[in-house]
């Protein structure tokens, strides 16, 4: 008989790899009290303590304003299109 995988939520997965990283319980009282299987406990652990450094370098801050500079140049481009756009359907609408 297959198993039903569970999907856990964020705030789920970051309070167990909290729990884990503060070491208070071990692996098998959190996989007890959780009903998750230690390795993936270990793999959340891993996964949040290799998250950390990352949140205070700044860089998430730096690649959300590069990405929020492509979007405006982007728009700035449609915005340039459309009305080169409409310049021409004039233009040829007038020539007929």
């Amino acid at each position: 008989m297959a198993s039903v995988r569970k999907n856990h939520t964020t705030e789920f997965k970051a309070k167990v790899a909290i729990e884990a990283i503060r070491q208070q319980k071990t692996t098998n009282e959190l996989t007890a009290e959780y009903s998750v299987h230690a390795t993936q406990i270990n793999l959340w652990k891993k996964q949040a303590l290799a998250a950390i450094p990352g949140a205070f370098s700044g860089k998430q801050e730096k690649a959300q304003e590069s990405q929020q500079r492509d979007i405006d140049e982007l728009h700035r481009q449609i915005g340039q299109l459309v009305s080169e756009r409409d310049w021409l359907k004039k233009k040829s609408s007038a020539i007929h």
